[in-house]
C-alpha cells in the first residue's frame, strides 16, 4: 500500500496520532484507568459527554466536541486497533473511489456517530474514538461497490463485499455484549455510512505511471 496512493487516509492517521500524543500531554493515560483525573482530562480534550443536547449538561452547546471526539482514544490499546482498521479499510475506500470520497464518509458518518452518542450514552457518561467513523467507512464501500459498474461484477470485490459485511454484523453483535463499548455510534456511523454509499461517484483514474497508452498504426 503506497503512502502516495491514500494522502488523506494517512493525513487523518497522521492527526489522530498528534491528538493522542497531546491526550498523553495533557494527563490521559497510555492504559485506560478510569479515574476522575483521567476522565476529566479527556473531557477537557473534547470527548462526547452524553447527554450534551440538553440545557443541564456541563457540556451544552460545545459541539466542537461531535468532531474533536472522532480523534480521541481512551488508551494505546484503542488507538492501536482503530488505527490499524482505519489503514486497511481507508486505504479500500480511497484507492477505489478518491480522496474526497473518504473525506466526506470519515467526517459525515463520524459526525452522525457523535450526534448517536451524545443522544444515548448514559447522561454525562465520555465516548471518544474513530470507531463510528471507519464503522461509516466499511458500510459506504458495501455498497459504493455494489453501485460501481467498474466494482461490482469483479470476483474479488463480491468476496470483499461478504467480508465488510460480516465483520460489521460480528463487531455490532460484539460491541452490545460487551460493556464499554459505544455501540451507539458503531451503528450511527454506519448507517451513515451506507447511504453514502449509495451517492454518485465516480473511480479516479490510477496514477501516471500504472497508466497504459494504446497505439494505433492505420
Amino acid at each position: 500500500m503506497k503512502p502516495s496512493r491514500m494522502p488523506a487516509t494517512i493525513g487523518v492517521i497522521i492527526a489522530i496520532v498528534v491528538a493522542f500524543i497531546l491526550e498523553l500531554m495533557n494527563g490521559v493515560p497510555l492504559i485506560n484507568v478510569e479515574t476522575p483525573e483521567h476522565l476529566n482530562a479527556l473531557y477537557n480534550m473534547g470527548a462526547i459527554v452524553g447527554g450534551m443536547f440538553h440545557a443541564g449538561s456541563p457540556a451544552y452547546g460545545e459541539y466542537w466536541r461531535l468532531f474533536a471526539a472522532m480523534f480521541l482514544h481512551i488508551g494505546l490499546l484503542h488507538l492501536a486497533l482503530n488505527l490499524w482498521a482505519l489503514y486497511q479499510l481507508g486505504f479500500l475506500l480511497e484507492v477505489m473511489f478518491g480522496s474526497w470520497r473518504f473525506l466526506v464518509t470519515y467526517f459525515a458518518s463520524g459526525l452522525v456517530a457523535s450526534i448517536a452518542s451524545a443522544l444515548f450514552t448514559q447522561s454525562n457518561g465520555l465516548s471518544a474514538g474513530a470507531s463510528g467513523a471507519i464503522f461509516g467507512i466499511l458500510g459506504a464501500l458495501i455498497f459504493a461497490i455494489r453501485r460501481s459498474p467498474v466494482w461490482r461484477h469483479q470476483q474479488w470485490t463480491k468476496g470483499l463485499v461478504r467480508q465488510l459485511v460480516f465483520w460489521a454484523a460480528i463487531n455490532i453483535v460484539i460491541g452490545r455484549a460487551i460493556p464499554g463499548i459505544d455501540n451507539y455510534a458503531h451503528v450511527g456511523g454506519f448507517l451513515a455510512g451506507l447511504i453514502l454509499g449509495f451517492l454518485p461517484h465516480r473511480v479516479p483514474p490510477p496514477p501516471p505511471g500504472e497508466m497504459v497508452i494504446e497505439a494505433s498504426h492505420e
